[in-house]
């Protein structure tokens, strides 16, 4: 299995902590997020990440050149964001024979993502994808799960106003072979609104009960820092 960190985002919502740093490079207890999450893949056995990169490219490049890890990294620079999807679609080569972990870098997830992993192997066969789901405070803010009674997403409300639960799209994902052959000729930019919808019924989920915070906020960044591991 290979793991694709998307984190070529701006970080506006950040400001002006990210004027001069990218998000994917803010710290949490002294770390870089984006070395949080190398350390945390090569611990349970991946040895092939991908890097997408935009905003501050420079600083994550040479955040790659001098890691003690860079064997196990390769980045992908978009002189445009690309968006979600279209990252994934454009990087095939990178994984064309694997399933792939797609991972928005600005979580903070303290699940060690074993758990998530047997999960997706042991999915119902009608399944092509895994999404990992957490329990929300903030349901309006996030893209809320109707889960069937044996974990399948029957239904996304996505950043609705009205509540539906607080089930979230924790924005981790395994895709399968099978799923990656499917999108990989399609045009889309998105990949919660545009290609999640179009798999209601094949998405498998496993939650976490551990913390899992976007840090995109102040408020949340702040929060993730509290966290204790």
């Amino acid at each position: 299995m290979k793991a694709i960190l998307l984190s070529a985002g701006y970080g506006t919502r950040l400001m002006p902590y990210t004027k001069n740093t990218p998000k994917c490079l803010m710290k949490i207890n002294n770390k870089p997020l984006l070395e949080f999450w190398i350390e945390k893949l090569l611990k349970i056995g991946f040895t092939s990440i991908l890097i997408n990169l935009h905003y501050k490219k420079e600083k994550v490049l040479k955040f790659i050149s001098k890691s003690k890890y860079k064997k196990f990294l390769e980045a992908s620079v978009e002189d445009k964001l690309l968006g979600t999807a279209q990252t994934l679609i454009t990087n095939y080569d990178f994984y064309k024979s694997s399933d792939v972990m797609l991972i928005h870098s600005d979580n903070y997830c303290i699940d060690s993502l074993k758990k998530f992993i047997s999960s997706h192997r042991k999915r119902p066969k009608k399944c092509l994808m895994t999404m990992m789901t957490f329990k929300t405070d903030e349901p309006k803010n996030c893209g809320i799960l109707k889960i069937s009674k044996n974990g399948v997403v029957i239904k996304i409300y996505e950043k609705k106003k009205k509540v539906y639960g607080n089930i979230a799209n924790g924005a981790i994902y395994i895709l399968s072979k099978k799923f990656l052959k499917l999108i990989k000729n399609k045009s889309c930019r998105d990949f919660s609104t545009e290609v999640l919808p179009k798999f209601v019924g094949r998405i498998f989920t496993y939650h976490t009960t551990h913390p899992l915070i976007d840090i995109g906020t102040k408020k949340n960044y702040k929060l993730a820092k509290k966290i204790k591991v």
